[in-house]
């Protein structure tokens, strides 16, 4: 079987110095190798298919048979390192905690530790007879959400 951390040493040397960023490798029993790159603007196809090459000219294949996939992150996919929650900062996410409540908002913040999003919630205000709508600020560590998506706009 192909040995996940040296596809990962060939993905890291390609990275070097470009501003995309990996979101996953896998490798599984039948030597199925699947990458995803992301990068803050998008992924290029021209991209995809040179990193391909890349990874192929680094593996011979007559001594291990393989079958490579090399993508993007995917639109519309959850978030899956930081990279993508900081590169969301100031868009619209949506997001499922683990206890099966769904929130939409803008993310407002992220790093190692978790990341905050601000949500349109109806609230009582003193001095109003309804409640209003007001933002509010709810912050998550990443093991209290089970996935967070960019919501997509096409307005």
């Amino acid at each position: 079987m192909i040995d996940k951390n040296k596809v990962q040493a060939v993905v890291d040397e390609w990275l070097e110095g470009r501003e995309y960023f990996l979101v996953g490798i896998s490798v599984d029993e039948q030597n199925k190798i699947v990458v995803e790159i992301d990068h803050k603007d998008g992924v290029w196809i021209e991209d995809c298919c040179e990193l391909s090459r890349f990874i192929e000219s680094n593996f011979d294949r007559e001594v291990e048979d393989y079958e490579l996939e090399v993508g993007s992150a995917g639109i519309g996919q959850p978030f899956k390192v930081l990279q993508q929650y900081v590169n969301n900062i100031g868009q619209d996410v949506e997001l499922m905690t683990s206890d099966g409540k769904k929130l939409c908002g803008t993310l407002v913040k992220a790093d190692e530790e978790g990341f905050a999003v601000n949500v349109l919630c109806k609230k009582k205000v003193e001095g109003k007879k309804r409640p209003q709508m007001v933002e509010e600020e709810f912050s998550f560590g990443y093991a209290d959400v089970k996935w967070v998506k960019a919501v997509i706009d096409f307005k």
